[in-house]
């Protein structure tokens, strides 16, 4: 019976997982052909306001639901959990109604604190999405606190398809009736309340099935104080939410600084929304790398919740160092990749070779956000919330403090160093944490040998390009097609290289590269 309901919960973990990894390749991959039908400046627009919208999803579908199942599995009975599910209800209510109201109330000074009095009417557009908050976070913690993850995986595949398709056809509405690109911008962003009525109806028949009425006031009393609760809600909650979430609070500061300082660089207003457009390319760049350096090291989590669940410290230090440097060299391998065909992709996705340089500046988060989220993923498993708290605290302000003045000084190549800086920061002290813990992962001389491999294939690749061009002519060169050809023997090229090379200098054990997918078949490969 146990190992049944351990299969259980192991099959529900992975389809929440392959539906929030379709979910977030869904998100990066709809703003290229976005971006290519609403321009530079109509890219501006949706990104300023993108942050809000990110943030208030992650509250409902990751971290308030994580928490929510959490109370529910501590339940004794069913009369408990609707009492508690009340509760939260109640509370979750109360806050999403002051974000919304004071969102609607507060939109002109929020816009005007971006520099961009015209976008209050599509702040106030996101702010609807707040009112389904409280119904979507709490059916969705109860069934995950049931193991019954079918609800939370469907709504979420069911939100993010409608959200997409709703975006992208005021995308084409617009282009072809010529709207202004604020106008495009309200309507692309209700996308947002529009995916939550149908995300929304689908947890109401998951509710109505199971008869989870905690809408009404429960018969038994009510476990926890209000104030003990609200308390968990916001910390707890928060905690898991606010990491979740800490690539969009980058872009959050970003909202408020990056136009403002290009403006005080000396750029014309129009010129600064357009080149805050080009900038925020990088945003759907860096998701895609994430997800590819993430997901493999996520299907690693189970086991090392199952070794520290059996008191096995040697095996949760190993694992735990395995997680850590797979995800490094994958990420970092993205990242070199990324910027040594970043002139090629950048024209083949967006029809221009503009922002290049900061474009590559901005990959370097990748490596950081993956450490900083599997770093996450440790301490949490050991309730260490405390400094992972801190940790983003200060990254955040560290972000705050320097991205105006960097880009003031530097372009808007100032606010790709703000955020890289920002996230080593926060990398080094996550770092440190883990070596007072006595895990050590950076051995062998892991991280001169990923640089110096990282370098060679970069340099390796620009030459490449280099020949090709000189071989097919100019003609290539304005070609979006012939630069997704270039892109594709890039890809081939390099991953043939980092592999070959990765496995002659030894960056990762055997057992190591075994634990990637399909491994003993692409290794036998490249040992011949």
């Amino acid at each position: 019976m146990k190992e049944k309901n351990m299969r259980t919960i192991m099959q529900g973990a992975i389809l929440l997982s392959v539906a929030s990894l379709i979910a977030k390749i869904l998100s990066a991959v709809y703003r290229v052909p976005f971006q290519n039908m609403v321009g530079n400046t109509g890219f501006y627009v949706y990104q300023q306001i993108y942050p809000i919208y990110g943030i208030g999803m992650t509250f409902a579908l990751s971290g308030l639901p994580m928490f929510i199942s959490k109370l529910v599995a501590e339940s004794k009975s069913q009369a408990e959990k609707l009492a508690v599910l009340h509760q939260v209800f109640v509370l979750m209510v109360g806050f999403s109604l002051i974000v919304f109201f004071g969102l609607q109330g507060f939109a002109g000074q929020i816009a005007f604190a971006m520099g961009d009095g015209r976008l209050r009417p599509i702040i106030q557009a996101v702010s609807w999405m707040f009112l389904f908050s409280p119904f979507l976070s709490v059916s969705r913690g109860y069934f995950q606190g049931e193991y019954d993850m079918r609800p939370s995986a469907s709504s979420q595949l069911v939100e993010q398809t409608i959200r997409v398709a709703v975006i992208l056809m005021v995308a084409y509405w617009a282009m072809r009736h010529h709207w202004d690109v604020y106008r495009m911008g309200t309507w692309a962003m209700s996308s947002a309340a529009i995916a939550a009525v149908f995300a929304s109806t689908v947890m109401v028949w998951f509710v109505s099935r199971y008869q989870v009425t905690f809408w009404r006031r429960p018969l038994a009393q009510p476990a926890y104080q209000y104030g003990t609760l609200a308390k968990r809600l916001l910390i707890e909650g928060g905690t898991i939410s606010l990491f979740a979430s800490m690539m969009v609070l980058m872009q959050l500061v970003d909202s408020f600084t990056v136009k403002r300082g290009l403006v005080m660089h000396g750029l014309f207003d129009e010129q600064a929304k357009a080149l805050k457009g080009i900038y925020d390319r990088g945003q759907p760049l860096v998701q895609l790398g994430l997800v590819v350096a993430t997901s493999f090291a996520s299907s690693l989590l189970p086991s090392l919740t199952e070794a520290l669940s059996h008191n096995r410290q040697q095996q949760f230090r190993r694992l735990a160092k395995q997680m850590v440097r797979i995800s490094l060299v994958i990420a970092a391998a993205a990242t070199a990749g990324l910027i040594a065909l970043m002139p090629e992709i950048n024209f083949f996705l967006f029809g221009d070779r503009q922002g290049n340089t900061m474009l590559s500046v901005y990959m370097l988060s990748i490596v950081f956000a993956t450490l900083i989220m599997i770093y996450n993923s440790i301490l949490q498993s050991l309730n260490a919330f405390r400094v992972t708290l801190v940790g983003l605290a200060v990254g955040v302000l560290v972000k705050l403090v320097i991205t105006e003045r960097s880009v003031v000084f530097m372009g808007a190549a100032g606010a790709s160093w703000a955020t890289v800086i920002a996230l080593a920061v926060m990398t080094y002290m996550l770092t440190r944490e883990l070596r007072s813990l006595h895990l050590n992962v950076y051995q062998g001389n892991l991280v001169g040998k990923l640089v110096g491999l990282c370098i060679l294939m970069v340099v390796g690749l620009r030459i490449l390009i280099g020949l090709l061009h000189a071989f097919f002519g100019p003609a290539l060169m304005m070609s979006r097609l012939g630069a997704l050809l270039i892109s594709g023997i890039g890809v081939a090229t390099g991953v043939i290289f980092f592999v070959s090379m990765a496995l002659r200098w030894r960056l990762l054990t055997l057992r190591e590269w075994l634990m990637l997918p399909m491994a003993d078949k692409w290794l036998r490969f490249f040992s011949k």
